[in-house]
Parts: structure tokens; C-alpha cells; sequence
């Protein structure tokens, strides 16, 4: 099993806006506390990418995770968008449909792909605006997420809603365009095979790594130096010393980087029992669901 020297957590947003309050990066060592890279002004979409790429042109010994949905449902039905007949059969196709449909968008975002008369159909774009094809209720989920929900683990939203603060569809889409630009410079697990040198891309859900901190279900979000620090007590992490402010963005990145360097250490993490090569390359997995 890979051991990597450096771990990253990104906790991503899909704000239409150019540099979003929501975008936050922590890192940690194997030694020492987590860190913020707080670049001045606030982080855009377009500099994450590009920082991506300086990554892996530094071939960095890094595991990166993002905090967005790689994919969407496509197993309980058999297919991204029933009734559209260029819904793609890989999650790497689908990105390629959101970024080329929203190519003139910018800041990575998305508007025109949900604006598209086809995908509009699948989503819930408002209390009062909801495409005909969207299942009603939470939405469709992919296997993992309800995986973790059947187990506990977890209690991830369907990406097809994009209503409410606890929405993920247009962070995960956002992320799409991302990933499709990436055009393969950082391997994606579990797209992708495990490479042995050089950084490393993996989709994480906060929520997971607050309750391994020892915070309550439903009570995941901290907002002080106090709390912060209690929670990376329990990961085994020093703490970062005083932030300039406490919002959850940034200690959701900080305790999720220090949940990542243990976490990569547990090969059932790796191999999930549900995880198969179709689900894979499909619909992707949530790493820390096993």
C-alpha cells in the first residue's frame, strides 16, 4: 500500500461567483499541524486547477482530497439521463458533457449545462422550478451514497438537487469541469489506478472525517479555536495555531487533511467490499466508505 508524505483537503464550492467564501485548502505533513494556503485574494476554481497542475509537474508526493461528488447516480436506473440520448456511459464522459456544454461560462461555472433543455429535465433547480424527470423526494443517489446511508456512515444529498444549503449538485458539477480540464495530468482514484509516484486525487465527504474527530451527527460544523483543536486532539494532530477567523470552510479543510493522513493508512479504505470496476469507472467512490 502507497504511503504519501503530504496530504490535502479542498473544500470546494460551486458559488457563481468568481472567488467564493467556500473554497478552502489545508495541508498537512507527516509531522506537524495542518495548515491553510490562503493566497491573497481568495482562492477561484480556475486557481485550484491551475495549482493542480504545478502539483503534478512537481510530481508532489501528495494526496488530494476533494470535498464534491465525482459523479452522478448511474446504477439505479442505468443511465445519467433517462431519455437523453447523448447521456454519456462513463463518469470521464460526463465530465467532458458539462464542460463543453458550460465552455463559455466562467470561473468554471455551470449554468449553461443545467440551462441545457435536456439536463434541465433531472434537476431540482428551485422550490418552484423542478424538471419533469427529477424522482422527487431526496433525489437519486449513487451506490456509495447509499451505501452510506444504509450503514451509517454517512448521509450524503443527491447532486440532481440543487436546492438548499445542504445541496451538493453545483459544487460536484463545477468539480466535473475541473476534472475534465485536469485531462489526466493526476491520476483520480478510483478511476484510476494508484499511481507510485507523484500526487494523487480523491473524493472525500467532511462529514466523514468530523465524526472520526468525535463530533456528533448533526453537529459536524465547528466555528472555534476551542472546538478545532479538541477535534484534531482526537485525529492525533497538533494544532495549527490561531486562525484569523474560525468559519467552517477552513476547519472542515484542516480536520479533514489531518483525518486523510490516517485514514490513507487503512487498506479497507482502499477496497471497499461495494466498490466494483463498473461502479468505479461510473460513478466513482467516496474514499473512507468501506
Amino acid at each position: 500500500m502507497r504511503r504519501f508524505s503530504q496530504f490535502t483537503c479542498i473544500d470546494w464550492s460551486g458559488a457563481k461567483t468568481e472567488r467564493p467564501n467556500g473554497i478552502a485548502v489545508a495541508t498537512i505533513n507527516r509531522d506537524g499541524p495542518p495548515k491553510l494556503i490562503s493566497p491573497e485574494p481568495r482562492w477561484s476554481r480556475e486557481d485550484i486547477r491551475n495549482w493542480l497542475f504545478h502539483a503534478a509537474k512537481t510530481e508532489q508526493d501528495m494526496l488530494i482530497g476533494f470535498d464534491l461528488s465525482m459523479s452522478l447516480p448511474f446504477h439505479d436506473i442505468g443511465c445519467y439521463f433517462p431519455q437523453w440520448e447523448d447521456s454519456p456511459s462513463r463518469a470521464i464522459d460526463l465530465w467532458h458533457l458539462v464542460d463543453q456544454s458550460s465552455n463559455d461560462d466562467p470561473h468554471l461555472n455551470i449554468l449553461s449545462f443545467l440551462e441545457h433543455p435536456q439536463a434541465a429535465r433531472h434537476f431540482r433547480h428551485s422550490r418552484d422550478h423542478v424538471g419533469d424527470l427529477f424522482t422527487g423526494g431526496t433525489g437519486r443517489l449513487r451506490v456509495v451514497e447509499q451505501y452510506q446511508r444504509e450503514t451509517g456512515q454517512a448521509n450524503s444529498a443527491s447532486c440532481f438537487n440543487l436546492v438548499g444549503a445542504a445541496q451538493v449538485g453545483k459544487s460536484s458539477l463545477t468539480g466535473m469541469r475541473m476534472l475534465h480540464q485536469l485531462d489526466g495530468a493526476i491520476p483520480i482514484w478510483p478511476f484510476d489506478p494508484i499511481p507510485e509516484t507523484g500526487p494523487l486525487i480523491i473524493e472525500i465527504y467532511t462529514t466523514i472525517a468530523a465524526l472520526a474527530a468525535g463530533l456528533p451527527k448533526g453537529k459536524s460544523k465547528i466555528r472555534d479555536r476551542v472546538g478545532l483543536e479538541a477535534a484534531l486532539q482526537v485525529l492525533g494532530a497538533p494544532s495549527p495555531g490561531p486562525l484569523s477567523q474560525y468559519d467552517d470552510h477552513s476547519t472542515d479543510a484542516l480536520i479533514t487533511a489531518a483525518w486523510m493522513k490516517n485514514a490513507s493508512r487503512d487498506k479497507r479504505l482502499w477496497h471497499p467490499t461495494k466498490l466494483t470496476n463498473e461502479i468505479a469507472q461510473k460513478e466513482g467512490w467516496t474514499f473512507g466508505v468501506f
